[in-house]
């Protein structure tokens, strides 16, 4: 019992994330819980000046630069925090947990707002 206690426990550290049904994505993701987003949004952030300073010490086009630097920190950090190799750096953006509402009583999805008052993929009126 101590052990399953122990081992739930380690799993809880180590990865924070949880996973819900993104309605833009169309799909169940690991969405990043507060702490997690910290550690994203910087890198988010920067991604433009990560492409500015690779065109400038690489030489290299814009559209170049961006294949293979924009969002890359980013991409790389959320599959280290959520095992998900996620390949669209916009996609990012709304993966955060706290952007989504409860669950919805009649078809488990979360709502798409905390202050949503209707489920929008099922119609269910928040109760």
């Amino acid at each position: 019992m101590a052990l399953r206690c122990k081992i739930a426990e380690f799993r809880q550290w180590v990865r924070m994330a949880i996973d819900l049904y993104c309605w833009r994505c169309d799909m169940v993701v690991p969405m990043l819980e507060d702490k997690e987003w910290e550690l994203i949004n910087p890198l988010l952030r920067d991604s433009i000046s990560d492409v500015q300073r690779y065109r400038r010490e690489h030489g290299v086009s814009l559209a170049e630069a961006k294949d293979q630097m924009f969002g890359r920190g980013a991409l790389d950090k959320y599959l280290e925090l959520t095992g998900f190799s996620e390949t669209n750096v916009n996609a990012l953006w709304h993966h955060h947990a706290s952007l989504y509402g409860p669950p919805c009583a009649a078809c488990g999805k979360p709502l798409r707002t905390p202050k949503a008052s209707f489920c929008a993929a099922c119609g269910k009126v928040r109760d």
